[in-house]
């Protein structure tokens, strides 16, 4: 029997059940009592036999298209952070919907990304996707409240809609933990200067780390600069330099620590040897290239994406409120990476 000729009766023989069960099963019916063993059944039957469901008529009954949009402020342009994408996309995938993405400037007027968000609205997705660069604190267009939306690694301002945003707090104090855990107690810190809330809340957890490890948070040495290479060299100059030199560098970003490291190399300083340099983010293209390997916290950027996808859908298919989950972000860990960058202090 050709693929075409299957239907959902083939499909019911081959499982053992009803139709109206098939039905339930390949159209995730949310009210229907099947169990896992049967779903499972049906689906492998379905699978071994070619067949799927008529999106078609599945969207005119359910009046669904079966097509999310992504709002994604430059996101489409940065490496890692793209990893959101990648995660919302095959989460999507899994669950039989199809992704479409509109790349804003994370610079843009709300008035633009209003107009965003209304052409996504205009191709009727089911709902939205809102996802910024970094974390930050974000204000919304007012038309992204016409569909189920959840925003991806960014909280709203004034209002409340469901979030999903990295731990900030547990990734610093991983990072200088791995520091701590080393033997070192004169760490310093090269943090950023944007008034954002890692900026804040990896400060915070710095000092609070050493004062429970009996250190003087306070005391401690931190230096800020934009969050960039040339901003990690300049703050490592500055931090490097000074008559109570740090073993070690807790260091915003990756791109910060690349800085870093170039500053060590002036001063005549080895790492791991004469100083522990830790990072954050897991940007590849850096931690796992700076020699010696960059030890640092990886992002949840893939994570973040599959869970605000997966929460999407189960709203759009009145398996989840949204409002339930609305009152605060939901909070995804950030691991530690472990490379060589760390070593005891001579």
């Amino acid at each position: 029997m050709s693929s075409k000729n299957i239907g959902i009766k083939d499909v019911a023989v081959a499982a053992g059940v009803s139709v109206t069960t098939v039905s339930h099963v390949l159209n995730e019916v949310s009210y229907a009592r099947i169990s896992t063993e049967t779903r499972d059944k049906v689906r492998m039957a379905a699978e071994e036999l070619g067949y799927g469901p008529n999106r078609l008529a599945q969207a005119l009954r359910t009046q669904r298209t079966g097509m999310l949009g992504l709002v994604s402020e430059e996101i489409a342009t940065t490496p890692h952070a793209g990893r959101i994408i990648l995660g919302a996309d095959e989460a999507a995938k899994a669950r039989g919907y199809n992704l479409m993405i509109i790349n804003t400037p994370g610079s843009a007027s709300l008035e633009s990304r209003q107009a965003d968000v209304q052409a996504l609205l205009e191709r009727r997705v089911d709902g939205i996707l809102y996802a910024t660069m970094y974390h930050r604190n974000v204000e919304l267009p007012e038309n992204l409240a016409s569909v189920p939306s959840v925003l991806v690694d960014s909280v709203a301002i004034g209002g409340n809609i469901t979030a999903v945003v990295p731990d900030e707090d547990g990734g610093a104090r991983a990072a200088v933990g791995a520091l701590l855990d080393a033997g070192h107690t004169r760490v310093g810190f090269i943090n950023n200067t944007d008034d954002v809330p890692a900026t804040r809340q990896r400060l915070q957890a710095f000092r609070a780390m050493l004062n429970e490890a009996g250190l003087d948070g306070d005391a401690a040495p931190v230096e800020s600069e934009i969050s960039e290479v040339q901003g990690g060299y300049e703050a490592a100059k500055r931090i490097l330099s000074r008559t109570e030199r740090p073993t070690a560098l807790f260091c915003y970003n990756d791109r910060m620590a690349m800085g870093a490291y170039r500053a060590a190399a002036e001063l005549g300083l080895s790492i791991p040897h004469d100083l522990s340099v830790v990072g954050f983010d897991d940007q590849e293209l850096i931690a796992a290239n700076l020699y010696p390997g960059l030890t640092t916290v990886a992002l949840p950027h893939y994570e973040m994406g599959a869970w605000a996808t997966e929460h999407l859908i189960d709203a759009i298919e009145g398996k989840d409120d949204l409002s339930l989950m609305a009152l605060h972000p939901t909070i995804l860990g950030c691991p530690l990476v472990t490379r060589d960058s760390v070593a005891a202090p001579r």
